[in-house]
C-alpha cells in the first residue's frame, strides 16, 4: 500500500514532476551512481506538485493541453490521446476527474501507473519517457496526473495513425499537418553542428577552391568571387560553416571535407580510422602493425586504401589462378580483393559513420584472408530492420551532406558507383561469398572475403 505524506502526497515509486509548461520546474537531482539517462529519469524524484497547482488547472477545463478522464478503461484511446498531446507540444492527462470538473477519484492508483508507462513505452511510437503524479486528497480520493513531452515527433500508434490535438479535442492528423509535422521533425545531424574551437584558417583553400572551380559556369561565377571569400563559400554555398555574429566557424561536415590534416586531427580526433594488420584470422592474432589514419575524409580514405593494398592484392576482376598457401608455409600468401568493393567499402565506413557516438571508434582490421571494417552506428532503429533495406540499395545515411560531396567529381577522388548492392554483387563474383554484415552494440560491421 502506499504510504501517506504529512502534505497529503502519497509516497511511492512514482515520477513526481507536474507537466503543464507554464508550472513546469527546471529543478532536477543529480543522480549519484553512473549509469543510463533514462534509468536516471524512472528513478529520480523531481519536484512535488501541489494539491492547489493541480486543481487550477483542472477547474480551467479540458484545452489544447489537458485532457480530463474519469478512469483509464480503454489502453487503445489512452494511447490515441497521449500520442495527440505529444505532437501538439505536450501537456496533461488527468486521471479521476469528470467532464463536469467533479473529482471522482480513481482505485489501484499503482496499477493505473503501471498501466499507463506500459502504454507510454509500448503502444506510442516512438515511446516516450511518463511523468507521473499521484495525489491524495483529505476526503480519501486519489487522482493521478500524467505528463506528456513532445521532445520526438511525429508520434503515431502502432496501427500507424497520427493525432494530433485542436483545442480540447483529438483528431488525426492531415496530410499536409502530418506533412508539417515531418519537416519539424528533421533535426540537426551531427555534420551540421559546429566544429567548436575551428575557424575558416583550419580549411584547405587549395582543396575548397578546387571542388568550387569545378562548377564554373554554372552554379559557382568565378568573376563575382573577389579576394576568394571561403567563409562566405563555406556558408552560403555550401552550407558548411554557420555565423555566430562575429565570425564564421565551419560545420563538423565542413571540417572533415575540406579541413587541414592537422586541423583535423587536433579538433576531431575521433574522425580517424584505426587500421590494423592481424597475423591470423581473427583480433586475437597477433599485430604486426596498427596505424592511425589522421586528416580529413580524402587523407583518411587514401590512407585505408593504401593499408589494404600493403598486405593484399586489389584487382578489377578475378585473377586466372589463386594462390594457395603450402602447409608448411611460415608466411601465408597475399590475399587478393575487388578493387571496387575495397574502396567502396571503405567510403561507405567514413561518410556513413555515426560520429555522435563519441567511445566507438571506427577501426580497419585485414586479416590473412578477409577484411573487417567496424564502424559506430547506433543499433536502435537500424538493426535489424534497415539491415535488409541497405542490400538493396535503401539509403540510410547519417551524414547527407558529407555522403554527397565525397562521392562528387569534383572532390577530387574516383570512386566506384552502384554502394552496397553493387559491393555485394562484384565480391560475390569475385570470391564466392557473400561478405557479412552485421550491427550489435553500436556497431556496424562489415567482412569482406579475400581468395
Amino acid at each position: 500500500m502506499p504510504r501517506l505524506l504529512a502534505s497529503g502526497r502519497v509516497a511511492g515509486p512514482a515520477i513526481t514532476q507536474m507537466a503543464r509548461k507554464r508550472f513546469r520546474s527546471n529543478q532536477r537531482h543529480e543522480p549519484v551512481t553512473e549509469r543510463s539517462f533514462q534509468e536516471y529519469l524512472y528513478s529520480s524524484g523531481a519536484p512535488q506538485t501541489s494539491r492547489t497547482e493541480l486543481m487550477r488547472l483542472v477547474r480551467g477545463g479540458e484545452d489544447t493541453f489537458l485532457e480530463l478522464k474519469v478512469k483509464l478503461s480503454n489502453s487503445e484511446r489512452i494511447a490515441q490521446e497521449i500520442v495527440a498531446l505529444a505532437n501538439t507540444g505536450g501537456g496533461v492527462i488527468v486521471f479521476g476527474v469528470n467532464d463536469q470538473l467533479r473529482v471522482e477519484g480513481i482505485e489501484e492508483g499503482e496499477a493505473v501507473q503501471d498501466e499507463l508507462v506500459r502504454i507510454c513505452r509500448e503502444e506510442v511510437i516512438p515511446s516516450i519517457v511518463p511523468f507521473i503524479d499521484r495525489i491524495a486528497f483529505d476526503n480519501g480520493r486519489r487522482i493521478l496526473a500524467l505528463d506528456v513531452g513532445g521532445k520526438r515527433p511525429p508520434y503515431r500508434t502502432p496501427d500507424g495513425r497520427f493525432f494530433i490535438r485542436v483545442g480540447a479535442e483529438k483528431r488525426e492528423a492531415s496530410p499536409e499537418e502530418l506533412a508539417t509535422l515531418f519537416d519539424d521533425a528533421r533535426p540537426l545531424s551531427y555534420e551540421s553542428l559546429p566544429a567548436l574551437g575551428a575557424s575558416t584558417s583550419d580549411i584547405d583553400e587549395a582543396h575548397l577552391w578546387s571542388f568550387v572551380r569545378a562548377f564554373a559556369g554554372g552554379a559557382f561565377d568565378e568573376a563575382s568571387a573577389r579576394d576568394y571569400p571561403t567563409a562566405e563559400i563555406l556558408e552560403r554555398h555550401l552550407l558548411l560553416a554557420t555565423n555566430n555574429g562575429s565570425e564564421t566557424m565551419p560545420t563538423v561536415g565542413g571540417l572533415l571535407l575540406f579541413g587541414r590534416d592537422e586541423s583535423v586531427a587536433r579538433l576531431l580526433p575521433r574522425a580517424a580510422v584505426v587500421a590494423t594488420r592481424f597475423g591470423g584470422e581473427n583480433n586475437q592474432a597477433p599485430i604486426i602493425e596498427r596505424v592511425e589514419l589522421k586528416g580529413s575524409l580524402a587523407t583518411v580514405y587514401e590512407g585505408a586504401v593504401r593499408f589494404v593494398s600493403r598486405y593484399g592484392d586489389l584487382w578489377d576482376a578475378r585473377p586466372a589462378g589463386t594462390r594457395s598457401t603450402p602447409d608448411d608455409a611460415p608466411v601465408p600468401a597475399r590475399a587478393n580483393y575487388h578493387r571496387g568493393v575495397v574502396m567502396e567499402a571503405v567510403t561507405n565506413a567514413i561518410i556513413h559513420r555515426d560520429l555522435a557516438l563519441r567511445d566507438i571508434t571506427t577501426r580497419l582490421n585485414v586479416f590473412d584472408r578477409s577484411i573487417e571494417i567496424v564502424n559506430p552506428r547506433r543499433s536502435a532503429g537500424f538493426a535489424p530492420v534497415a539491415l535488409k533495406a541497405i542490400r538493396y540499395g535503401m539509403p540510410e545515411r547519417l551524414n547527407p551532406r558529407l555522403a554527397a560531396i565525397f562521392s562528387n567529381f569534383a572532390y577530387g577522388l574516383t570512386l566506384p558507383r552502384g554502394g552496397l548492392p553493387v559491393l555485394l554483387n562484384e565480391s560475390r563474383s569475385f570470391s564466392n561469398r557473400l561478405p557479412d554484415i552485421s550491427a550489435f552494440n553500436d556497431e556496424f560491421r562489415l567482412r569482406l572475403h579475400g581468395v
